[in-house]
């Protein structure tokens, strides 16, 4: 740890040397809690002018923190842009009541171990901090009860709970609920059956992958269901918060009318190998023994699928996570939903380059769409998104969206930042927020008690 007790001095030395009387003007003070997920970094890939350069990091000795340190130091120094954060660290067993003691920052950053998370949670906002959490933060029936315990406490203490949801923030998603609210174009959504859903959504994650330029090396907790979660509770939060946002634009949902029907989980092989490549550990932690099979093959529930009703509308959602993708390939997302005139699809396959577009399909049994009518209504569009447009495919209509819209997924963390500190600085966060994070998780942990009953 020799090289985190340089980057401490250093980071000790520039902070007072850019604070005046121990004051500054910023109204967000930043801490970093146990940032076992490289989440946790990418939210501090940009600099944001309401938020104090000086970030206080909490955190147990080992490789997460430096691996941590490590990519806060490579935004600093890029040559593009450089970031200018100055990280004060605390390391030792009891981090985490230090940091509430000390109470040196004001927005809390969690991102890492999702078995304790729903504790730091609580903790946090309990003692009055405001919490700005990665996906997910509850991975089970006992820990949904507890966030939504924390829920109340943000409540009474009057703070901001918001998970990092980036996946709002791809533009092939806006434009697919942009269009879905155009009657002209999609009609409504259909009901859908349990057999043909109105809605799904299907994303393909691997193990393996680049992050900022680098092959992310991954910590082996990641690998156990028991301190990740499984893929169910995991990934899926993003699909299933997509659904609400999309078929139920900035409406409260109540989990009184969600229904499970039918979830099912499955694992990912990985052989020791294999985890090694992404870890750098020769071999199985000790609290992995429980999922390794032949001494050699660890066993991973990475992959879920559920069904289920919300408000009427029927919803298929499910995750894969495979070890490596195929070269030029990366993660996926392929979603569908089906209205009264017209599909809005959503592909990334080998056809698409394994980059997301966004089709028009004519629905099946209804009066042709006229290609003026949707050039009317992409006009109506193109003031909030200048450039979009139509191109005739055969199937129907692709969605031509400039460059410009195409972040990136670890540009949208700072778009997420972004609209977290515009609810902080103007207490203007929408009414349908709290209880639609709550709805999406007793989603997820209700799919997940159903999956391991085999139901």
């Amino acid at each position: 740890m020799k090289k985190i007790s340089v980057l401490l001095l250093a980071a000790l030395f520039a902070a007072c040397s850019s604070e005046k009387d121990g004051k500054t003007s910023f109204s967000v003070h930043l801490i970093t809690v146990d940032p076992g997920h490289f989440h946790a970094a990418l939210v501090q890939k940009s600099m944001y002018p309401d938020v104090d350069s000086v970030v206080q990091v909490y955190a147990p000795e080992g490789d997460d923190l430096q691996q941590h340190m490590d990519r806060i130091s490579a935004y600093n120094h890029r040559a593009d842009n450089p970031t200018n954060w100055k990280e004060k660290i605390f390391i030792g067993s009891s981090f985490f009541n230090e940091m509430i003691s000390q109470k040196k920052g004001n927005v809390v950053v969690l991102a890492g171990n999702n078995g304790k998370k729903t504790s730091y949670i609580k903790t946090a906002v309990d003692s009055g901090f405001n919490v700005l959490a990665d996906k997910p933060m509850a991975i089970d029936r006992a820990g949904f009860e507890t966030l939504k315990s924390a829920f109340e406490s943000a409540k009474k203490n009057n703070v901001l709970l918001y998970d990092i949801m980036t996946e709002r923030y791809e533009i092939t998603t806006i434009l697919q609920r942009e269009l879905s609210m155009l009657p002209e174009v999609f009609g409504k959504l259909e009901q859908g059956t349990a057999e043909n859903p109105a809605v799904t959504k299907e994303s393909v994650h691997y193990f393996y992958k680049y992050v900022s330029g680098k092959v992310l090396v991954r910590p082996p907790w990641f690998m156990d269901v028991a301190q990740q979660g499984e893929g169910i509770v995991d990934v899926t939060t993003h699909l299933v918060d997509l659904v609400q946002w999309e078929c139920f634009p900035e409406k409260a949902i109540d989990i009184k009318n969600i229904n499970m029907l039918a979830a099912k989980r499955w694992p990912t092989d990985m052989t020791l190998s294999q985890f090694k490549t992404i870890t750098g550990i020769n071999g199985f932690p000790g609290y992995l023994k429980k999922d390794v099979v032949q001494d050699s093959v660890l066993k991973i529930f990475a992959n879920g699928e559920m069904s289920y009703t919300i408000n009427g509308v029927h919803a298929r959602v499910s995750v894969r996570w495979n070890y490596k993708a195929p070269e030029g390939t990366s993660d996926t997302h392929n979603s569908v939903m089906r209205g009264t005139k017209a599909n809005l699809v959503i592909k990334q396959g080998a056809e698409q380059q394994y980059k997301p577009e966004l089709y028009i399909e004519q629905a099946a049994g209804q009066s042709p769409l006229t290609e003026q009518v949707l050039q009317q209504q992409i006009e109506k569009l193109q003031a909030k998104y200048p450039g979009i447009a139509l191109k005739k495919v055969k199937n129907g209509w692709w969605v031509t969206i400039p460059e410009s819209f195409k972040e990136g997924h670890e540009a949208h963390f700072a778009r997420v930042m972004e609209k977290f500190l515009e609810y902080f600085k103007n207490k203007n966060m929408p009414a349908w927020e709290v209880p639609n994070m709550i709805a999406k998780y007793y989603t997820t942990t209700a799919a997940l008690e159903m999956a391991k009953a085999g139901k």
